[in-house]
């Protein structure tokens, strides 16, 4: 019989326990809300916007709340130009916790932006004795780290590093026979990987040799192919040809396509950085397993606009946090958006691909950070895509970037093109499970009374649910994610078997629903 083994991290659960306690959000103000460029001429509706009100006050209400909010909004500062602001706001964090290290490397950025050199360093300094990773001064953002990275006192602390590697490696596009890596490196440089089935890295594959470049944010993916499947292989990452470090990691190769396997994967949104929630991503790593899926809300942005200060900032102290580095080297990495990634909260981005202007920019950021097998198709991007592992087959969605406005007539959630290759890779499927994965939650109950799950796009979500029944496929499964916490969902239909809904999306924030 074939198994398919599907790991979910009940993190409401393991967090949570039976606390009843409550996080008072305040009044929210649903609606249609958008900025004046949405509205196109003669329309009524803009086309694209937001369920709630479309501004900053992430960066400043929920900073007092959220300590995800708290960096970025001391990040937003230095980039409006205000680092008397930012200083300011970062001492107030620091009178209350002197260990908060996101306040430090900020202040540090701040300081030097002041011309404040020596204080500047000093803080550096301190920040890394309390824990922070040097290489976060190294990663930048390198236009707003200017002033403190170009100083010779800064120059002469990073004399005493020898890093090169600055993000990564991060697995992805594994198959049965080969594997893919990403990194970030510290200049532009030449990339190779080399992997072997032993530890000693005995005869050991060679990947091909990639370039990190600037305009790429100095990342690189490489290829190594020619391997077995099943199988654990060590690798090693080389730059400019030679070994960045001395540390060995590993990865298992999928099972050989089409075959009878078992094997364990894990799913979970809403990853807001909380430092003393980190460690979620060792007990992920504990679980043996051969891929996670990122379904969404993976580090929330929330700034719809050109990629700037704040995007990067965001991405770096996530990719630079030690546990997070050890899971993403050690499995295949699968990624798409929500709401807070792409744009902003319940945002629908409308029906174009180059508008706003800002949209395909916020694509491509999103593409730098992570290693999807593609993202769409070449004609209508985004970061929908499909996979196979074993008899499994994974159909990732996208509900964010061709989402149309739920308060118009015939709104749809992923869009006409979306919807049409996923209708063909469905039919022409042979996998023995079909795992359809949506950034928000399939049920009409999991939201009641919004239009931001599917509960918006009732029409649509039946028309899915009915191409299963007429093509008569089998083996569904459902996941999603975007409320913070764990639900499973029971959705019966007249015209075939139940669908069930595994929805996580709770894996670091500090807001449960």
């Amino acid at each position: 019989m074939k198994t398919f083994t599907a790991l979910m991290i009940l993190l409401f659960v393991l967090f949570s326990g039976c606390n009843e306690e409550k996080v008072e959000l305040g009044q929210e103000t649903m609606g249609e809300f958008a900025p004046p460029d949405a509205y196109l001429p003669g329309e009524k509706h803009p086309y694209y916007g937001s369920e709630n009100e479309w501004n900053q006050r992430f960066f400043y209400e929920q900073a007092e709340d959220y300590y995800k909010r708290r960096g970025q909004r001391e990040m937003l500062e230095l980039m409006k130009g205000k680092p008397e602001e930012a200083e300011e706001y970062c001492r107030k964090q620091l009178a209350d916790n002197p260990d908060d290290l996101e306040s430090l490397f900020n202040l540090a950025v701040a300081l030097a932006h002041l011309g404040k050199i020596d204080e500047a360093v000093s803080t550096v300094k301190q920040s890394v004795d309390k824990g922070l990773p040097f290489s976060r001064y190294l990663a930048g953002p390198r236009d707003m780290l200017k002033p403190l990275t170009d100083s010779d006192a800064f120059k002469k602390i990073a004399s005493n590093y020898d890093i090169q590697l600055i993000h990564g490696p991060m697995v992805g596009r594994v198959t049965d026979h080969s594997a893919s890596f990403w990194v970030r490196t510290l200049n532009e440089s030449d990339v190779q990987v080399r992997a072997s089935e032993s530890s000693s890295m005995s005869k050991p594959k060679l990947s091909d040799v990639g370039r990190t470049s600037a305009d790429k944010d100095y990342t690189a993916i490489v290829t190594v192919d020619g391997l077995n499947p099943e199988l654990v292989y060590y690798y090693e990452v080389l730059i400019d040809g030679k070994l960045a470090g001395s540390k060995i990691y590993q990865f298992s190769t999928f099972p050989a396509a089409g075959s009878k396997s078992k094997f364990s994967i894990a799913f979970g949104g809403g990853a807001g950085y909380v430092p003393w929630h980190e460690r979620m991503w060792n007990t992920i790593r504990d679980q043996q397993l051969l891929a996670f899926l990122w379904m969404g809300d993976n580090v929330y942005i929330n700034m719809p606009e050109d990629p700037n200060a704040v995007h990067y900032y965001t991405y770096y102290r996530r990719q630079s946090q030690p546990e997070f580095r050890k899971l993403v080297s050690s499995l295949s990495n699968y990624a798409i958006w929500d709401d807070h990634d792409a744009a902003t909260d319940d945002v629908w981005l409308g029906p174009y691909k180059d508008k706003p202007s800002w949209k395909m920019p916020l694509l491509g950021i999103f593409e730098e950070n992570w290693i999807d097998p593609f993202y769409g198709t070449k004609e209508w991007p985004g970061t929908y895509f499909n996979y196979t592992i074993g008899d499994v087959e994974i159909f990732m969605m996208d509900c964010r970037f061709y989402r149309t406005n739920p308060f118009a007539d015939n709104p749809t959630m992923i869009g006409p093109n979306q919807k049409k290759w996923l209708f063909e890779v469905l039919k022409k499927s042979d996998a023995v499970f079909k795992v359809i994965a949506s950034s928000v939650p399939w049920s009409f109950d999991a939201k009641e009374g919004a239009k931001d799950t599917w509960n918006g796009f009732h029409k649509e979500r039946g028309e899915i649910f009915d191409f299963l029944a007429d093509n008569k496929i089998d083996g569904v499964i459902l996941l999603s994610a975007d409320r913070h916490r764990s639900d499973a969902w029971k959705i019966t239909r007249d015209n075939g078997y139940p669908l069930y809904d595994f929805s996580s999306s709770r894996l670091t924030n500090e807001h449960y629903h």
